[in-house]
């Protein structure tokens, strides 16, 4: 079978000693907030389960402050809740609540998703520092007494932008590329229709985050290798947990003699010992993520995390007949397909052309 296999224990040997000891320190935090979970979900009255809540809060704080502070010293990792002003904390804080609670059903989940990337976006391009601006002219409805136009000022991000390859790491990872797809094309001040990449890439579940396998099947993935060279390349990943995939696709192309110019990765929420990783394994990638997790489990889930993000996006498969990238695309409705027609429209010219 022609695939790429990336170990764990490959991946934590990129790690720093000093990486390894704040890991360690955030397990140690993480497992005293745990057992206030249980205090909370056995408290016997009101009074008792506010002052375990407040105790909780007092934690994840604490959390908070660290890992604020530790990932500020890396030029690698930008985190929308640490870097932007606390008056508009609160959107994203919102929006990663709607996410992690079990009771967000899959329509509304996907609503939360498309917000949560226009927020990444605009974190890593839309407030860019360039004082060049594009100026957009836009026929209006109104034709009395004249058709009506009107002038808006953007920023001008075309040279970050209009270099750009979206890599897609399948499933979960389909609607985000698609989403931030669109962003771009917004922004462009031609236009911009992003290219595709499609990557076939899984974690092997029956292992655990210590010895977890990340297997690359080429004959199932969808690229032109000549089309990535001295590209920026974006991956969109909902949840970041390992940092495994992205390393794994990223190491391979490297391998393959591809140079990007840069890698950028967006997570709604990622996990710090994933972040780490891949900062370190890569010398030219930069994580964006609305919310930075502490901590993974044994299984390598991300804590608290929100889930399998995959299946929230897309529902579940059953084992025996996992849906392809097009059968994907075609259950997510009309509503989808008319808001992103050109995004799925140059997916499906990179999957047909390939077959």
């Amino acid at each position: 079978m022609n695939r790429v296999v990336l170990k764990a224990r490959d991946l934590d040997g990129f790690l720093t000693n000093i990486d390894k000891e704040f890991l360690e320190e955030m397990n140690n935090r993480y497992n005293q907030a745990m057992d206030v979970f249980k205090a909370i979900s056995v408290s016997r009255d009101d009074e008792e389960r506010r002052n375990h809540e407040q105790e909780l809060i007092t934690i994840y704080n604490e959390m908070g402050k660290a890992m604020q502070e530790i990932t500020a010293i890396e030029r690698g990792i930008h985190v929308y809740s640490f870097e932007t002003p606390r008056t508009i904390h609160g959107e994203a804080s919102r929006l990663i609540a709607k996410l992690r609670n079990y009771r967000t059903q899959q329509q509304e989940f996907i609503y939360y998703i498309q917000r949560a990337y226009e927020l990444l976006f605009n974190l890593a391009l839309g407030g860019a520092s360039s004082q060049k601006k594009n100026y957009l002219v836009v026929e209006t409805p109104v034709d009395k007494p004249v058709p009506n136009y009107a002038v808006h000022k953007i920023p001008n991000i075309d040279n970050e932008i209009e270099n750009s390859v979206m890599c897609v790491m399948l499933r979960g990872a389909l609607l985000p590329s698609i989403i931030m797809s669109k962003e771009i094309q917004e922004y462009s001040s031609t236009g911009y229709l992003t290219p595709f990449a499609l990557f076939r890439i899984k974690r092997d579940d029956t292992k655990k985050e210590h010895n977890m396998e990340y297997i690359l099947d080429l004959e199932k993935s969808y690229f032109d290798l000549d089309m990535l060279q001295g590209k920026d390349l974006f991956f969109a990943d909902p949840m970041n947990a390992t940092g495994g995939s992205l390393v794994t696709i990223v190491k391979y192309l490297l391998d393959e003699g591809i140079r990007p110019r840069t890698i950028k990765f967006f997570n709604v929420i990622s996990a710090l010992k994933g972040t780490f990783r891949i900062i370190r394994a890569l010398e030219n990638a930069t994580v964006y993520t609305l919310w930075m997790d502490p901590v993974l489990n044994d299984a390598a889930y991300i804590l608290p995390g929100l889930g399998d993000a995959g299946d929230r996006i897309n529902g579940v498969d059953s084992e025996d007949s996992p849906r392809n990238i097009i059968q994907l695309i075609a259950d997510y409705g009309a509503n989808i397909a008319a808001l992103y027609r050109s995004q799925i429209r140059k997916i499906e010219e990179t999957v047909l052309d390939r077959q």
